[in-house]
């Protein structure tokens, strides 16, 4: 039976309270450590990129790459990056590249041509390149088949490459 006497139901609040309150403080510290995780955890992406991951695959791509007399001395197809260390688009596609020339590298000559060296001049004024990155394709006799400039999806370069190697 439930009592409605003022004094009752005074006394019967007053002795939850404490349960209330450990209750409260409980749930502020659960949501507390639950905060700390979600903003301390990182960050997992599909490729884990970073502008420093990027810039370094750039390099370590451009250090492998085939050189340009080299691509067209050869009777292959030729996919020729003009890019710029200082690039971020470049830097962002460099994980896109990489895996494009894992994939067509048997197939396709991988050219990465940087536009601040002077020796690449005449390579940038033949195919004016005017702003980076530009991806430029040659097909097996040294013809330009398709020039890209900026982010250009994965599926939309290799669309072209099986085109090319038919």
């Amino acid at each position: 039976m439930v009592s409605s006497n003022p004094k009752d139901m005074a006394s019967s609040s007053t002795s939850t309270s404490p349960l209330m309150k450990l209750a409260g403080v409980i749930i502020a510290v659960v949501a507390a450590v639950m905060v700390t995780l979600l903003i301390t955890r990182p960050v997992e992406t599909a490729s884990s990129f970073t502008p420093l991951s990027g810039l370094m695959t750039l390099k370590t791509m451009a250090a492998e790459s085939m050189s340009y007399g080299d691509a067209i001395a050869s009777p292959q197809p030729t996919f020729i990056e003009f890019y710029a260390d200082w690039c971020t688009t470049c830097q962002g596609m460099s994980t896109t590249i990489a895996d494009l020339h894992q994939q067509y590298g048997d197939h396709i000559n991988f050219v990465m041509l940087d536009i601040d060296d002077p020796q690449w001049a005449a390579q940038v004024a033949d195919y004016g390149a005017s702003g980076v990155p530009q991806f430029t394709l040659l097909d097996g006799y040294h013809s330009e088949v398709k020039t890209w400039v900026g982010k250009v999806p994965k599926p939309i370069l290799a669309n072209v490459f099986d085109q090319l190697l038919g």
